[in-house]
């Protein structure tokens, strides 16, 4: 699972489609949707266009809580739009209400186990909620998706992922962390970039997953490009910071 994705929220019709290409062709090899977003048909013929092989690509979508119940239905249409026999990684989107979790939970083991999916994980789920679904299954999460950024930064959070075993993906990494911090705005000008690379340069060197979104080409391909510089231990501090103010 590359730990740079490319979140598609709110990205609908042929701008959603336009920006997965993009993203393809600045470099991304992970690609995130979901039945909520409306845009899987969109995301698959992107990556059809793209020429990129398959097995190159990483794709996730998930299960919206209201469709509990429904989890055959729902994995074989994502596919279907997707134009893909199995994705990568399927995700609960929210804990469905009413208990349903473990029940949805063994769903998802079972398309695992029959090869639509070849991972199985959860999305804005908390510690207990995981544990729930551990315990009564024997089946562990591979992935928690869920609203991060250095401002949100706990290290009780990622302490509790890893002791679990389970992956810290972040969205909205952007949308959580205010841009213009003077700790943010003095390391981007330190290292020649800007502070929205910074923000997903510490996330990839504390291996936290990370899937910026945007639409503009320029952007899309300047997220990507994270790998001419290393932030150093004092200034991954100085941003861990930021989630104690």
């Amino acid at each position: 699972m590359p730990l740079l994705g490319f979140g598609t929220w709110q990205l609908r019709g042929e701008s959603a489609y336009q920006a997965v290409r993009d993203a393809l062709e600045a470099g991304y090899r992970h690609i995130d949707t979901a039945t909520m977003y409306g845009n899987e048909a969109e995301v698959g013929r992107a990556l059809k266009d793209s020429g990129v092989p398959r097995d190159e690509v990483f794709v996730t979508t998930k299960l919206p809580p209201e469709r509990a119940g429904q989890e055959r239905a729902t994995i074989e249409a994502s596919l279907r739009a997707l134009g893909l026999a199995a994705v990568d990684l399927w995700l609960i989107h929210w804990p469905p209400s009413r208990g349903r979790s473990v029940r949805v939970w063994r769903e998802f083991v079972q398309a695992r186990d029959q090869g639509l999916t070849r991972a199985i994980g959860v999305s804005n789920f908390g510690a207990d909620e995981i544990d729930e679904l551990s315990a009564e299954t024997g089946e562990r999460p591979a992935v928690n998706q869920i609203r991060f950024g250095p401002s949100l930064y706990d290290p009780a959070i990622v302490a509790a992922h890893r002791e679990r075993g389970v992956v810290l993906e972040g969205y909205s990494p952007f949308k959580t962390t205010n841009l213009h911090d003077p700790v943010l705005t003095g390391v981007a000008a330190t290292h020649g970039v800007d502070p929205a690379r910074v923000v997903l340069r510490w996330h990839i060197q504390h291996e936290f997953v990370v899937i910026p979104k945007s639409a503009t080409p320029e952007r899309i391909a300047r997220n990507a490009d994270i790998d001419g510089f290393v932030l150093t231990p004092a200034e991954m501090e100085a941003i861990n910071s930021l989630g104690r103010r």
